[in-house]
């Protein structure tokens, strides 16, 4: 009885196998049309809000069993092929193939993007502004180690917006060619990572000695080589490099967390549920911070982040990186913006985009 009702519901589910298949394929015959008006109108493939009011719509229309998340990724998914099809989206993002920047590139555009690997921050952002990629991914900062400088100096200075974010949860892995920790001689790892998992080396690997390389993924394919070795990275880099996952979930906190910018020319259109980035500098005298802060308040416009950045070659004096609610084209951020730059010797903005949500990869 067992067996002939297995037999008869796996027999349902390949009926609906079919039907999404048959709704797939004429999702994507759809897209292919939405993707000739793009490039009649030269509209970028890829709109981040766009595509941030679809998932929303998804969630909020999500009657389950499958969970939003689950959800999400999926339609992540069948998004970036129908994108495909309309034209290749190129990324660069900062690290190797499998690094955390990587993900974050994936957990954003989804697989089916042509992704071009940079060997500094500073690469991803001068290989967009040259126009050779569409799109480029950077850390900005990690709720354990802060911000990444690298990062701001170029926000600074470069043409480019801010067009979305995500925020990765960053989850360590204990990567080898041999298959457990009683060999293991040496752990190899960026320097974020090494003391993003002291205290688990300590209590687990306090024989080995530490030694730094200039990212997770550089750390894995050097370990490849020998059984003595170990490596601090993604379970990803394990699958590309070919490594055992010798320990999972290293880190020392439960809430690592990092955030990444996408960055690219043009502007997001108001999504909803936006955020806003700039930077601004102020006269170096007493209050001068304090009177910036007033349109905020006066347009009850939420601060979500406010910190200070030395001015290159001016000691002791600061640019201040501010995020807050709200889209550029809402009307009071428009009052706030405009106030605040007769308070202010500098201003630029840097983007409005759609609110980031974490990810778990």
């Amino acid at each position: 009885m067992a067996v002939e009702s297995l037999k008869n519901l796996r027999a349902e589910i390949k009926k609906k196998d079919r039907m999404i298949m048959e709704l797939l394929n004429q999702r994507a015959e759809i897209s292919i049309e939405v993707g000739r008006i793009k490039d009649e109108h030269n509209l970028n493939v890829h709109d981040p809000s766009q595509e941030s009011r679809v998932y929303d719509y998804l969630t909020g229309t999500n009657g389950g069993p499958l969970p939003d998340n689950a959800m999400k990724n999926i339609f992540r998914e069948i998004i970036s092929a129908s994108r495909a099809l309309q034209a290749q989206t190129t990324v660069a993002y900062f690290g190797q193939e499998a690094s955390f920047t990587h993900l974050a590139a994936q957990s954003h555009f989804g697989k089916s993007i042509i992704g071009f690997p940079q060997s500094s921050i500073s690469d991803v952002f001068d290989e967009v502004e040259k126009g050779k990629i569409q799109w480029g991914v950077v850390p900005i900062e990690n709720s354990l180690e802060g911000s990444i400088n690298l990062t701001m100096d170029r926000l600074i200075s470069t043409s480019l917006n801010i067009r979305a974010e995500i925020f990765l949860r960053i989850t360590h892995s204990l990567l080898s060619a041999g298959k457990e920790t009683g060999g293991i001689k040496k752990v190899y790892s960026h320097p974020q990572a090494l003391a993003q998992c002291q205290s688990w080396l300590r209590k687990h690997l306090p024989h080995c000695s530490l030694h730094e390389t200039e990212s997770t993924t550089t750390a894995a394919r050097m370990v490849s080589e020998n059984k003595e070795w170990a490596a601090i990275g993604s379970s990803l880099a394990a699958r590309v490099y070919g490594l055992n996952i010798i320990a999972e979930g290293i880190e020392d906190s439960p809430f690592n967390t990092t955030r990444f910018l996408i960055i690219g020319n043009g502007k997001s259109e108001p999504s909803g549920r936006d955020k806003t980035s700039i930077i601004f500098g102020t006269s170096h005298t007493p209050g001068a911070l304090y009177k910036s802060m007033e349109p905020f308040a006066r347009e009850d416009i939420n601060l979500m982040k406010i910190e200070s950045y030395p001015m290159k070659g001016r000691m002791w004096e600061y640019l201040f990186f501010v995020d807050f609610a709200g889209h550029e084209e809402d009307s009071s951020v428009k009052i706030c913006l405009a106030d605040l730059k007769k308070l202010s010797s500098f201003m630029k903005m840097l983007g409005s985009y759609p609110n980031g949500g974490s990810e778990d990869l």
